[in-house]
């Protein structure tokens, strides 16, 4: 359920002075639809989050089932949360973890590391979204380093007025969760009713991201596909959903500062990172990315443009 990004991602970007909603895009991965919330057009971090998708399969009543061979990352962390159906995830460190909605998956590549997922159960899906692929860029102490990887069966939940929130990564409301994460961030799984005014830290920026429905951020209407974006300064939000229960994706963080550079699986600062990392898996470099204990056939990684336009003179 990772990525890829076909196109180079890089530059970080200014901070917005207004909440900004940002359309995503449709996009297909392994054959599962996905709206791709994160990055887009002039903003490719929300705090230390640099991808957000969001499953979405065409056929909801007989949804295609999950099937993502062995394929590498650097340089950050995927967060794997399910609203439905469950995926058993592999990796190169050996392995073999079962998530169903409410765990999370946390996996760290730092200086790479290999997975597959394949699912399991996928039962009709009553919100249109099957569950959340997200990416959390890791700061430059850590991006080099030792890969490991965390699974959360029991996250801690806080109520709300008129609702609750599952704490994924970092604190709300005094709660924290014990995912560990690289750089100060936080991530939400909400469901409310009617209207919900929630605290925010002013030093983070946020995004909220629909899950099932529109929702009106403040004075902005937010569909499906999009996400709000919150600049850093505020210190609450409010949010209306006016025709029943709503549920939505809370992201955010420090300013992550860093000039990242995505491509493909890959998150790193210059193209030579990039390009290190390509070689090395289709090298089968299996000190850097290692084997994983999975029946799926391997995913090759396309040729990198900026090499596709050296070869092509």
């Amino acid at each position: 359920m990772s990525g890829p990004l076909e196109e180079l991602i890089e530059g970080s970007q200014p901070g917005l002075g207004e909440i900004e909603v940002k359309q995503g895009r449709a996009a297909d991965v392994g054959g599962i639809g996905v709206l791709r919330v994160l990055p887009t057009k002039k903003r490719r971090t929300v705090g230390p989050w640099c991808f957000v998708d969001l499953m979405h399969p065409g056929d909801l009543a007989e949804p295609p089932p999950i099937e993502i061979g062995p394929h590498p990352h650097i340089g950050l962390a995927t967060a794997t949360w399910l609203f439905d159906g469950s995926v058993l995830h592999s990796d190169s460190l050996g392995t073999e973890q079962l998530i169903s909605p409410g765990e999370l998956n946390l996996m760290t590549a730092g200086r790479g590391i290999a997975h597959a997922e394949q699912g399991i159960e996928a039962p009709a899906v009553s919100s249109g979204v099957l569950g959340a692929q997200m990416w959390i860029a890791q700061p430059d102490g850590t991006r080099d380093g030792a890969h490991h990887f965390e699974h959360h069966a029991d996250l801690p939940l806080v109520d709300l007025p008129t609702g609750h929130a599952r704490i994924i990564v970092g604190s709300f409301e005094g709660v924290a969760s014990r995912a560990a994460v690289d750089h100060p961030a936080i991530g939400l799984d909400m469901t409310f009713e009617g209207s919900v005014e929630i605290p925010l830290h002013p030093a983070f920026e946020h995004a909220v991201v629909p899950v099932d429905r529109t929702l009106k951020v403040q004075d902005a209407l937010v569909e499906l596909g999009a996400m709000a974006l919150v600049p850093a300064g505020h210190q609450t939000l409010r949010i209306e959903e006016r025709t029943g229960n709503a549920r939505m994706l809370l992201i955010g963080g420090e300013p992550f500062g860093a000039d990242v550079k995505m491509w493909w699986n890959f998150v790193a600062r210059t193209l030579d990172e990039i390009t290190e990392a390509w070689r090395a898996w289709q090298d089968h470099d299996d000190d850097r990315f290692g084997p994983v204990p999975s029946k799926l056939g391997r995913v090759e990684a396309p040729t990198p443009p900026w090499i596709r336009a050296v070869e092509a003179r």
